[in-house]
């Protein structure tokens, strides 16, 4: 995971107009099927809300391109699992587990769109919990009324935590002399 963080936030350090768009595109891979599971997004948010911290990125434009990703992501998950969902539910790597699978459309069936909103904090769930809730043949009105708050929270949380963390350690090195 850090052979891809790391070269990827030096990318970002060095060429801050690239920043929203980056953080679009990480948080659109965090939340879009299957996909957060081959790329370490959340990890590479948090460090560029240490980028924040740090003074070298301005937090407006980063979180407005991580809402727009994750709301793009998950949007993009519902649709393919209202089109294709049992399809995917039946491919690897759902099919291994059709427990999961069952088990996700109980959580729709029984919580609705509170499951949505839910599933944005979720980290390996988050890659199928809105799949799930397309191919649980959730509403799109009510989708979208949990995904939306769930995807800005999430959006502003993420690197918040990293600029926070940052905040944090620059505390202590400071406190410490150095």
């Amino acid at each position: 995971m850090e052979t891809l963080v790391t070269p990827v936030l030096d990318f970002i350090s060095a060429h801050r107009a690239w920043a929203p768009a980056l953080a679009f595109l990480f948080a659109f891979a965090e939340t879009a099927a299957l996909v957060s599971l081959l790329i370490p997004s959340t990890a590479i948010l948090i460090g560029v809300g240490g980028l924040v911290a740090a003074g070298a990125l301005d937090f407006g434009p980063i979180f407005v391109g991580a809402a727009l990703g994750a709301l793009a992501g998950s949007t993009l998950s519902f649709w393919l699992g209202r089109r294709y969902g049992q399809e995917i539910v039946s491919a690897w790597p759902l099919s291994r587990r059709p427990d999961l699978a069952e088990r996700g459309r109980s959580a729709f069936a029984r919580w609705g769109a509170g499951a949505v909103l839910i599933g944005h904090f979720f980290g390996p769930l988050r890659s199928v919990a809105f799949l799930l809730a397309g191919a649980a043949a959730m509403r799109a009105a009510a989708f979208q009324l949990a995904n939306a708050p769930g995807a800005l929270i999430w959006a502003y949380v993420t690197p918040k935590a990293g600029e926070l963390g940052g905040d944090a350690l620059g505390a202590v090195w400071r406190s410490l002399g150095a």
